[in-house]
């Protein structure tokens, strides 16, 4: 099959291309021709500001199989990816069993090899996520694991950290960890400040993050080795892996792409589907989070997809289990909120070369013969997402009527077109 891109701007800087607007032609997943012509095709593609860019990766999603499939499962997980514009995902490790073996890590890429988003397999850095005794790493980094992490569970022990960031060096690995000191947000619901306590819900203090991060870069610069953090949320933790950064210690991290959508002032009280961890903090952390994004200390934006079921959210706020499905509304909702201060194409870097450096993936090349790893948006076109149209078995999104900037189109990946 012919697909034809017709006056497409191309954004990818490694491309001859970049910046570009051309037609392209990909036939049986391979780009076949970039130029002014337009060849015939079995399907046309055109809209207003039509662009395509490497396809995206998101380093944080939820995919509740095996286990919890009643959230997510990986056929779901991969049509609400492909819908927002992802071609590559990184699976967190949180299901049932927890993905520590190899025979898991092969479970996950065998039972997605058909599908036209690749689902990555992160494999649990501790037994069970339980944050004591560490897992057969080199074992599971064999099988096909790109990265270890308790995902949504954040590390502990300062011991477990110091050993797994030695034990990844023999094979040049890649160690993730939500930095949260948990003795200090247990029963904490949203920030701590003064909406909290106006609210009277016990809040979630920045220092919690914080020291976590400070810590992590403690050990990090004592044994070496690579260490990304996930959901940072904080202007602290942000500075502080700046001057990690500039210091040379092998650091990356990432925000969740609607952390800077809301603010804990302007979220609607007592509203289960704002509950996120981490909570959605002041102004002044938002703008630090920006300002992040644009010098390059914050190298992806996420998903940071936790879909759940109607019996985890339609609680009380207190009892309702923290998360949203992002996968679908990740770039829209980061356009809509970022596009005032960041670029187009620094969004688009945080989706594509950011997650790809942190992972040590390949880059796609947008050049004639190259396979075609695409991801087609549009960022002049608006939508609304709705419960009607989602492609995830979940529903807990604050964004559900909300109009938004910015409107994936497709991805072509793995000889595949998936058209929204």
């Amino acid at each position: 099959m012919k697909v034809l891109l017709r006056a497409a701007q191309i954004i990818n800087p490694d491309s001859a291309y970049h910046l570009q607007t051309q037609n392209i032609l990909i036939e049986n997943g391979k780009i076949l021709y970039i130029g002014t012509d337009e060849p015939e095709a079995d399907t046309l593609i055109a809209a207003d500001g039509l662009c395509v860019s490497a396809g995206w990766v998101d380093l944080h999603a939820f995919v509740g199989e095996p286990g919890l499939e009643h959230k997510e499962d990986l056929e779901t997980a991969a049509a609400a990816a492909a819908a927002g514009g992802f071609t590559e995902i990184l699976c967190l490790p949180n299901v049932q069993p927890v993905v520590q073996t190899k025979g898991a890590v092969s479970f996950l890429r065998n039972r997605t090899a058909h599908l036209p988003v690749t689902l990555h397999p992160a494999a649990a850095l501790t037994v069970d996520t339980e944050g004591k005794d560490l897992t057969e790493m080199i074992d599971l980094h064999t099988a096909g694991a790109v990265a270890f992490t308790d995902g949504i569970k954040p590390l502990q022990g300062a011991d477990v950290m110091l050993k797994a960031l030695q034990y990844v060096q023999m094979f040049d690995g890649l160690l993730m960890n939500k930095p949260e000191h948990t003795r200090l947000t247990d029963h904490g619901q949203m920030h701590e400040g003064q909406v909290s306590t106006l609210l009277g819900m016990k809040g979630i203090p920045a220092m919690a993050e914080e020291i976590m991060v400070t810590r992590d870069l403690q050990l990090l610069a004592y044994t070496g080795g690579k260490l990304h953090f996930s959901l940072i949320s904080t202007a602290a933790s942000v500075e502080a892996i700046r001057k990690a950064k500039a210091e040379g210690l092998q650091v990356t991290c990432d925000v969740a792409s609607y952390q800077a959508a809301f603010t804990d002032e302007t979220i609607a009280p007592f509203d289960t589907n704002y509950k996120v961890a981490p909570p959605f903090r002041s102004e002044k952390d938002a703008a630090a989070l920006v300002q992040g994004l644009e010098d390059g200390t914050i190298d992806a934006l996420v998903s940071a997809h936790i879909p759940h079921d109607t019996e985890s959210k339609k609680l009380e706020f207190d009892l309702a289990d923290f998360g949203i499905t992002n996968l679908e509304t990740a770039f829209s909702v980061a356009y809509t909120s970022l596009s005032d201060t960041l670029s187009l194409e620094k969004i688009i870097y945080k989706l594509t070369d950011g997650p790809r450096q942190v992972l040590s993936l390949p880059k796609p090349a947008i050049a004639e013969g190259e396979e075609a790893n695409l991801t087609i948006f549009s960022p002049v076109l608006g939508w609304t997402p709705d419960q009607d149209t989602v492609k995830s078995k979940s529903f807990n999104s604050p964004f559900f009527g909300v109009n938004l900037k910015g409107k994936v189109l497709g991805i072509i990946h793995k000889g595949q077109v998936v058209l929204n």
